[in-house]
Order: C-alpha cells, then structure tokens, then sequence
C-alpha cells in the first residue's frame, strides 16, 4: 500500500513538472541539457523533467512605444520626435537564442534609427514626408530584426515637437502664403471684370441700341427698388450734340 501510494505520488508529480500546455499564440523553445532541440507548441507536450529546460515565447504583435527622441535635421533645427512601432516574433528559436533580449533590442535599435533617418533631411521634408519617412525606417528595421526572428511590419511617426520660436515663424509663413493668395485671387477676378467689360464696351459700340436697352432696364431697378422716386427718362440722343460739340480749353 505504501508503495503504491508512494508510486501515485511520483506519478502526479512527474506530470505536474512535466506535463506542459501553451496558448494558441505561444511557443515554447526547448533546451536539452543545455542544447537547443527546437521549438514546441502550441497545444499539450511533456518535458522531460530536470533535463528539458523551456523558454515561453509570445507570438503576438507588440507595440512598442518609442520616446521623444533630440534629433536635429540637415537645416540645423532641433525638434522632438515620438514613434510608434509594431513587431512580432516569426522565429522563436532565434529569438532566444540570437540575442539577449529581443524586446530590449528592438527598441534601442528603432530609436537609434528614429534619429538617423529623421537627422538626414530638412524639416519641410519632415513635416510633409511622413508616410516615406516611416516606409524607410520599417525597412531598416525589418532588415536589422530579421536575424533574431523578429518581423517589423509597420512604424507610424506620433508626434513632432517644433520649438516656440519655430512655431512662431511657421505661423507667420503660413498667414503670408495665404495673403499672397487672396491678393492673388483678387488680381484673376479684377482682371477678369475687367476682359468682359472691355467686352461689353465693344459690343455697345457696335450696336448703341444696347446702351438704350441697358439704360431702360436701370430705370426699372431704381423703380422697383425706390419706389418714393420719381424718375423721367431722358433720351440720351438729346445730350449728344452738346457732347460733340465741347472742346475743353487748352491751358
């Protein structure tokens, strides 16, 4: 009886130790004595106890979160710049056993390449060019992260920090640019008035019953618009001879 007790007991035990059961978005990386035999999971395995040792690994996508970061760019302008990084691992085995730390690795490496790429161009470039900024600095990362199992799949710029003063000058840059715009704006439509009522002056002297047409039609607004005056239309043929026949006086 204490025997059997006593094998029921190593029994338990040995499952307890050995008996092992990952998530679906975990992986296990088993070493034997030392050495690595693979990768594992998910699902139930068993383990071979004091023998096997295992490293949990989390398959899953991580955001990581990369600080503000001093970088000055090509024009000598000193600004803060924030990242956001996605990654996951594809390779559990070279996470493990190809550096240290791979999570701590992956993020020294996209704040050192955060500053780099943002150093090499100008701040217009920087403000404007985000979605080629970003592109350039995902690529540089998935190349660095793919010999420790790591895959980069998107990086996203959060936040530009300009200085005051910086600040400052792009508001009075911008207020400028849209005043030229509006003195330009008005330009096109004074010139424009100015193309139809040359246009209308031609057409009139063509055909002089239209300035008769016009002047009626004007007496109809003032009519309709005030209707306390009184106004007597006047033949404008009655003016023209005194028209013709002035000369001013010459000095």
């Amino acid at each position: 009886m204490v025997t059997f007790l006593f094998f029921m007991f190593l029994l338990v035990a040995f499952l307890v130790t050995s008996v092992k059961i990952l998530t679906e978005y975990e992986r296990a990386v088993i070493f034997r004595l030392g050495r690595l035999i693979g990768a594992k999971g998910p699902g139930l395995f068993i383990l071979i106890p004091y023998i096997d040792k295992m490293v949990r690994v989390d398959m899953r996508t991580v955001t990581l979160d990369v600080p503000p970061q001093d970088i000055i760019t090509r024009d000598n302008v000193t600004v803060k710049v924030s990242a956001v990084v996605y990654f996951r691992v594809v390779d559990a085995a070279k996470a493990v056993v190809d550096v240290e730390d791979f999570y701590f690795a992956t993020s020294q490496l996209a704040q050192t390449t955060l500053r780099s790429t943002c150093g090499q161009g100008e701040l217009d470039h920087l403000l404007a060019e985000r979605d080629e900024i970003n592109d350039r600095i995902q690529t540089i990362l998935d190349k660095d992260t793919e010999p420790w199992g790591v895959k980069v799949s998107k990086v996203e710029i959060k936040e530009i920090d300009l200085p005051v003063d910086m600040q400052r000058a792009m508001a009075k840059q911008a207020e400028a640019e849209r005043e030229r715009r509006s003195k330009v704006i008005n330009a096109e439509g004074e010139f424009q008035a100015a193309e139809r009522l040359s246009e209308a002056a031609e057409i009139i002297a063509r055909n002089p019953g239209a300035l008769q047409l016009r002047y009626l039609q004007t007496l109809q607004d003032i009519a309709a618009e005030n209707n306390s005056t009184t106004v007597f239309p006047i033949p404008i043929d009655l003016f023209r001879p005194f028209i013709e026949n002035f000369k001013p006086e010459k000095p």
